[in-house]
């Protein structure tokens, strides 16, 4: 049995400002152990407090049954909003209502096999990439290729081109200097009082929609000559809201664009580079993801090829289940509620953790191992539906889910396929959340061609 790395979890209780340090360099380590088995957690600080839902019905109800009544946390969105602005991913109300009528139909049906060239010549540029091996720092290379998918997809461009390149640079500084909840999300501030961002923070973010903005404001003007290409950014600027007969102005597509970027692109990284490390501690899965990959894709992969990829997708999902990128979804409650007996007062916070759901040992069998098979077992299946959201549940699932389940699976196989990979002694990743659960110092592989002694 594989048993990969997990953060430690404290054990003790500690002073308030004590945790909102420890919170703040990271929320795995710092919450207690009795989460992973906890049917329901209640924290109180001095001026909220924060009930983390670890049992499916309270789950169920908060974002499927009843996501109206727990809107997105002003307490997580003020970290977000010097890049996010007022995106799908940040808003509540009439205006994300609006913005997803806008966004979704360009992830539906057809279109996933629209964007599938891009993820096909996204991924090969990653193989290519890799080269002849050595130790690689597998988090940054699969960072990269996230973002070439997301470029490619978006605006035809490849993560070489100048523009692109440089909102990757941004993004990766922006991340190192922005911690999961900004300091302000704990104190009772109204909406209008600073927020105490690290100028740092600022400046990247001023950056990133810099460059954003003269993509956008180029295809714009692209649109309107009509020598667009028909990728996701032209749909989702040219579908009007059905409702309002309203485009989104170029403003509001750069808050669109940096949501798709780093919800996007941050997540399927994050997810690929612990992938690799998950099969890295199994060669003979290696062996079978490349045997997989040889007789299902070929030398000219096509989209129907993907969904024949299952053990390529078991793996992913696994690595999800064990990695997800967003570790926690934080809600605030806007009526009054009761959760297990206990009435939950308006302004209080609820969290519902995709990491700890996922390695819920009231939910999983042998939680904290990697086991790509038990995707394929009754047992495994049903554990799923009430512990499995890393793209989050109900109406506020992520769009681009789909989108993800094709591009992970797709790279990985290609990846397999061509390279083997191995641990590299004495660097067992740490995970931490920052943005995403990335690993403390990197995710350092010995990676060498297939077919090589």
């Amino acid at each position: 049995m594989i048993i990969p790395p997990k953060p430690p979890a404290r054990a003790e209780r500690v002073p308030f400002w004590h945790f909102v340090r420890l919170f703040r360099k990271d929320v795995l380590s710092a919450l207690p152990a009795r989460l992973y088995r906890a049917r329901m957690a209640e924290f109180r600080t001095p001026f909220f407090t924060s009930y983390l839902v670890n049992e499916p019905p309270l789950w169920k109800h908060v974002l499927n049954e009843c996501p109206q009544d727990f809107p997105k946390s002003d307490r997580m969105r003020a970290g977000l909003e010097p890049v996010m602005g007022e995106s799908v991913f940040v808003s509540n109300g009439a205006n994300w209502e609006r913005q997803r009528r806008i966004i979704d139909p360009a992830f539906e049906g057809g279109r996933l096999r629209a964007s599938f060239p891009a993820m096909l010549e996204a991924a090969r540029a990653a193989v290519d990439r890799m080269g002849q091996g050595g130790c690689i720092e597998v988090e940054e290379r699969m960072s990269h290729a996230a973002a070439d998918v997301i470029f490619r997809a978006l605006f035809s461009v490849p993560i070489g081109d100048a523009e692109a390149s440089a909102v990757f640079r941004a993004f990766r500084a922006h991340q190192a200097t922005q911690p999961l909840l900004n300091l302000a999300g704990f104190l009772p501030l109204p909406r209008w009082f600073p927020r105490f961002h690290r100028r740092a923070t600022l400046k990247t973010a001023r950056r990133i929609r810099t460059l954003i903005t003269t993509m956008t404001e180029r295809r714009a003007a692209e649109i309107a000559a009509g020598t667009a290409p028909d990728d996701l950014a032209t749909k989702i600027m040219t579908t009007p809201d059905p409702q309002t007969g309203q485009c989104f102005a170029t403003a509001e597509m750069v808050d669109q664009v940096a949501t798709f970027f780093l919800a996007g692109h941050e997540t399927s990284a994050t997810a690929l580079a612990w992938t690799l490390y998950l099969i890295a501690l199994d060669p003979d899965l290696q062996a079978r993801l490349a045997d997989e990959a040889d007789a299902v894709l070929g030398d000219a992969p096509a989209f129907g090829a993907v969904s024949r990829l299952r053990l390529a997708r078991n793996v992913f999902r696994e690595a999800l289940r064990l990695y997800p990128p967003l570790p926690m979804l934080v809600r605030q409650v806007a009526r009054p509620a009761r959760f297990r007996g206990r009435s939950v007062k308006p302004g209080a916070q609820v969290v519902v953790s995709p990491w700890h759901l996922g390695r819920n040992e009231r939910l999983w069998q042998d939680p904290d191992a990697f086991c790509p098979g038990r995707w394929q077992t009754a047992q495994g299946k049903a554990s799923a539906r009430d512990g499995f959201i890393p793209f989050s549940s109900g109406p506020r699932a992520c769009s681009g889910a789909g989108f993800a389940m094709v591009e992970g699976p797709l790279m990985l196989a290609m990846l397999a396929q061509r390279f083997r990979f191995a641990p590299v002694a004495g660097r067992v990743p740490v995970p931490v959340a920052f943005l995403t659960v990335r690993a403390r110092d990197g995710i350092w592989l010995d990676v060498s061609p297939r077919g090589a002694a």
